[in-house]
């Protein structure tokens, strides 16, 4: 009951705000989409001007440098406070230890680094609502962490925030085979899900290239998109339910498994790409598909992006409801690959080509499928959209296929230093983007395209040896003025972090952004989850 009441309390709550006028839009609106950002050097000048010791320059290399000031409302960590966790906890759940704390502050990639003294793993949600109901009490902030395989800087500490790592709470909860809903715990690996469910004749909707690391809350909470969604759709469409805990205790239990429910507010989805800046995700209910028994994939080579994208029009007509994944890179990330990974081939190997495609087909029928693609295939060579192509003829090729794809971060990071991009944009207009950064970097760095062309997610990553101001100067802010410019999103998958919070209004308007701030300051009226991140820092103070 009391559950119950928290959920009812928030509907009638959001209500209230979305029909208050937004009396405090003028105060931002110079912080519109449009405007250029304003030299982070020069605020970092003048605010040593005026003596703010608190002020810290935030180096991340992937986004001009942001200046950020701790929250001088936030307490510090005392020895009172470990008593009460080791006696909430036990001593294994609450760490100190410098080398694990240097791993958890620390992004993946190396670029956020926090200074957090305290790592907590509980195992329950009744566990995460005490630690969440007592830091409210202290007013100690919290960062929500799961794999910490994030790319804006969103799961990691900026300053000392306790981090709070749900990895212990792995449980499997329940799964019907009927509706092939799955009910678990937000820990759970997405590798062990996708494992868990194969042996059940089921699959994830979601797959991605860090599905050995990552975590289902945290998929969840930046709304993961990955290599399938142009055929299984996003989160928001397959979570079918969640139970989260709110910054003050309170546990709102929206673990549905009904694929249709018409009561009132669809609370989830205010959580489903919030990352954990409005509650924790504790556990998921989500509607997987049943695995079907015939998978295609061909890799095929391009001359142009006009081709690509003509190829995926004709993809999407002519395989239709097979049709699974549609991914493409250019000739650089291709050589990336090649040169920084052992015993990767090319499936092409008589000479380059300017565009390399991906594409999935999944289906119930092995030889109908298969005679589907081929024929589309053959179609779409005699047409001159596909320049060279090969179908896998078993499932070690089609595996060396997805190697290439899914290599193409991993060989950017080994490459050197790298300037990350994740945007949404028209289809038509996605390429242009590219050749317009290699004309504005010329010989200072290698540009790099690849992405979900399906679903239009362009990933943009400029490579060079080091990082380099000049660079970054070149790049920021004019990929987010382009973007915006042809009104596209800043953020297509990976979640506005640290990294890009203060960029929201490129994609947003400030009336929505407004309305963003006010439904976090209803969750959390002390702002202690996730400080600094997701919302512009101006409305976080």
């Amino acid at each position: 009951m009391e559950k119950w009441r928290a959920t009812s309390n928030l509907r009638r709550s959001l209500k209230s705000i979305l029909n208050r006028q937004l009396s405090s839009v003028s105060e931002f609106r110079y912080l519109n989409e449009k405007r250029s950002c304003q030299s982070s050097f020069n605020l970092i000048r003048d605010c040593k001007s005026l003596g703010q010791v608190n002020a810290i320059q935030h180096r991340c290399f992937s986004s001009a440098s942001t200046l950020v000031q701790r929250n001088p409302s936030f307490s510090t960590l005392n020895s009172d406070d470990i008593s009460y966790f080791k006696g909430l906890l036990g001593e294994k759940s609450v760490i100190q230890d410098e080398d694990r704390l240097e791993t958890v502050n620390t992004d993946w990639m190396h670029k956020y680094k926090g200074s957090s003294k305290l790592l907590l793993l509980p195992r329950s949600t009744e566990e995460v609502a005490q630690i969440l109901r007592y830091c409210n009490s202290r007013c100690l902030a919290v960062v929500p962490q799961g794999g910490n395989t994030g790319l804006v800087g969103g799961s990691v500490p900026v300053f000392d925030e306790v981090i709070v790592n749900v990895s212990s709470m792995k449980n499997i909860i329940s799964f019907d085979k009927v509706s092939g809903i799955l009910v678990c715990e937000a820990g759970c690996i997405l590798e062990n899900l996708i494992s868990f469910l194969d042996n059940q004749g089921f699959i994830m909707p979601l797959d991605l290239g860090a599905k050995g690391s990552c975590q289902i809350g945290g998929n969840v909470s930046t709304n993961a998109g990955g290599l399938r969604l142009v055929r299984y759709g996003s989160l928001h469409e397959n979570v079918l339910g969640l139970e989260a805990v709110l910054a003050n205790g309170d546990v709102l239990d929206m673990l549905g498994t009904l694929r249709k429910d018409n009561t009132g507010y669809d609370l989830k989805h205010l959580f489903i790409g919030s990352e954990g800046s409005l509650g924790i995700v504790t556990k998921v209910s989500i509607l997987t598909p049943p695995k079907l028994s015939s998978v295609n994939i061909a890799f095929l080579a391009c001359n142009d992006y006009s081709s690509c994208q003509k190829l995926l029009m004709e993809a999407k007509r002519k395989l239709g409801e097979i049709l699974s994944a549609f991914e493409f890179l250019d000739t650089e990330a291709m050589n990336l690959v090649l040169h920084q990974f052992d015993g990767v081939r090319n499936p092409l190997p008589a000479s380059m080509h300017n565009f390399y495609i991906l594409i999935e087909t999944t289906g119930s029928d092995e030889s109908y499928n298969r005679e589907k693609l081929e024929a589309f295939l053959l179609s779409s060579m005699e047409d001159g959209l596909i320049s060279d192509g090969v179908l896998a003829q078993d499932i070690n090729q089609a595996s060396s296929f997805w190697r290439i794809r899914e290599g193409v971060p991993e060989a950017l990071m080994k490459a050197g230093a790298v300037y990350k991009y994740d945007l949404s944009l028209p289809v038509e207009k996605m390429y242009d983007l590219v050749d317009d950064m290699r004309i504005r970097l010329g010989d200072l760095a290698k540009v790099v395209g690849y992405g979900h062309l399906g679903d239009g997610n362009l990933h943009l990553n400029v490579s060079a040896p080091e990082y380099d101001d000049k660079i970054l100067e070149q790049i920021e802010p004019y990929v987010y003025e382009w973007t915006s410019k042809h009104r596209g999103s800043i953020s297509a998958e990976h979640g506005l972090g640290l990294m890009k919070a203060n960029k929201i209004y490129y994609s947003k308007s400030a009336e929505t952004v407004q309305t963003m701030a006010s439904i976090k300051k209803l969750l959390d009226p002390n702002g202690i989850l996730n400080p600094y991140k997701v919302l512009p820092h101006s409305l976080n103070s």
